[in-house]
């Protein structure tokens, strides 16, 4: 087999949990309003969102207006969990998730060469890890080398991408196998604040898993280039709360991004215009970002239909959302394309990718 220095990400598969809470959570958030000018809002912002559905971890209630949004009533009105039962609801719901993610990625005879394990999240953290639970459970060779890209947001899967690519061009040898796991669902607040409570109109749980190795197969990762868009580092943040994580997604978001992405486009796409990517991979992280980065770009109306199609079916898992994104474009089969995947999380940092499929 000859391989080359170039690295590619050879195919992708994709989990997510059995339940679809979208309509539940939807209900819960406007029951959450008193203000009835702020609900009529909130109801108006979910008319728009163009999410059908999304998938959680937690079995949903009958009734999400009644005492408890969640069937088990971790999740009650008036007592919604710490931290610390958040984090134990997160170990025992990931590995399995994740290994339904592998399991439909098909390593089989590859175990015994997988060199390398990459594990992205941002809502869960335990030692022993998901890393070590997920090679043990795989039964991965002992000698397996493991990374944690953590708390890193949204495009937490780029740096991953990265890594791999990094590692696959040192050793052409290796065989790495990513997985992005996000339960964001777990991170449900009970709040008057619309802000907090439009950012969880969108989020959900999901399972990437992805192989990258030097054969020629998938898409080639050609470039890398991350860009800081200044005087912005307060438009998303996510704390470690009592109950649970705190996320502020601020509403200049999307005109922030716009901004950004005017001026970072000739770096971004290496000095080509945007008629010249026939492929946009935008990480849906709403309606308005993917409308801000449409117009940022002057892109045709269908450029960013994957994304809006993943938006529409899984809603935002945070950095497993690229992935599925990808997914839908790999699976369509369109050889020699030109493409660019982008992210955008805190710092207001947006990550970007160029990439050739095979």
């Amino acid at each position: 087999m000859s391989l080359s220095n170039t690295a590619y990400l050879n195919r992708i598969a994709t989990a997510v949990p059995a339940h679809d809470v979208h309509d539940t959570f939807v209900r819960f958030a406007d029951s959450l309003l008193e203000d009835p000018r702020t609900r009529k809002l909130f109801r108006r912002m979910a008319d728009r969102a163009e999410i059908q559905h999304r998938y959680s971890t937690l079995t949903p209630a009958d009734d999400p207006t009644g005492p408890a949004i969640d069937a088990d009533g971790a999740f009650s009105r008036g007592r919604f969990p710490s931290s610390g039962t958040r984090m134990g609801l997160y170990e025992r719901a990931a590995l399995p998730l994740a290994l339904e993610a592998v399991g439909r990625l098909g390593i089989g005879g590859r175990r015994d060469a997988i060199s390398h394990l990459i594990v992205t999240t941002c809502t869960g953290f335990y030692a022993p890890g998901l890393d070590m639970q997920i090679a043990a459970a795989l039964g991965l060779r002992s000698s397996v080398e493991r990374s944690m890209v953590a708390f890193m947001g949204c495009y937490a899967a780029f740096n991953a991408l990265k890594l791999a690519r990094h590692i696959v061009r040192s050793e052409p040898e290796a065989q790495v196998l990513l997985i992005n796991l996000e339960l964001c669902t777990l991170h449900l607040q009970e709040t008057q604040d619309l802000e907090t409570v439009l950012s969880f109109l969108v989020f959900a749980d999901g399972c990437a898993a992805s192989l990258v190795t030097a054969e020629p197969e998938g898409m080639a990762l050609d470039r890398f280039h991350a860009a800081l868009i200044p005087a912005s580092e307060g438009l998303i943040t996510w704390r470690v709360g009592d109950q649970g994580f705190d996320m502020y997604l601020s509403g200049r978001v999307p005109a922030t991004i716009a901004e950004g992405l005017s001026a970072a486009a000739p770096l971004i796409l290496d000095g080509v215009e945007p008629d010249a990517i026939d492929l946009w991979a935008v990480h849906p992280g709403g309606r308005s970002v993917l409308d801000a980065v449409a117009g940022a770009l002057r892109l045709g109306r269908d450029a960013l239909a994957d994304s809006r199609a993943v938006l529409s079916a899984y809603g935002n898992m945070s950095s497993a959302t690229i992935m599925f994104v990808l997914d839908r474009m790999l699976r369509a089969g369109r050889p020699g394309a030109r493409g660019c995947a982008m992210g955008f999380g805190p710092g207001l940092v947006a990550e970007t990718m160029l990439f050739t499929t095979v």
